[in-house]
């Protein structure tokens, strides 16, 4: 799954065009690398996501095309 579909669709970045410029701007990395919006995401990453001064960095447990509100928590953990 591309890593833009992944932020949206668990939750993480509300849109997916949030998401796709993020990933641009070089704010987002996985397992310690910068990743572009194309990039496969696969269970067991690790992604970190710089917004301004605050990082979130969550492990994928799950992937899934698309997810409801309550199921969207269920596809990562925070760390």
């Amino acid at each position: 799954m591309r890593l833009d579909k992944f932020l949206k669709v668990s939750r993480l970045i509300k849109r997916r065009t949030i998401a796709n410029e993020a990933c641009d701007a070089g704010r987002v990395t996985i397992n310690d690398k910068v990743a572009k919006a194309s990039t496969k995401v696969k269970v067991g990453d690790i992604i970190e996501i710089a917004f301004g001064n605050k990082t979130v960095k969550a492990r994928v447990l799950a992937l899934a095309d698309t997810s409801k509100k309550e199921e969207a928590k269920e596809l990562f953990e925070l760390i």
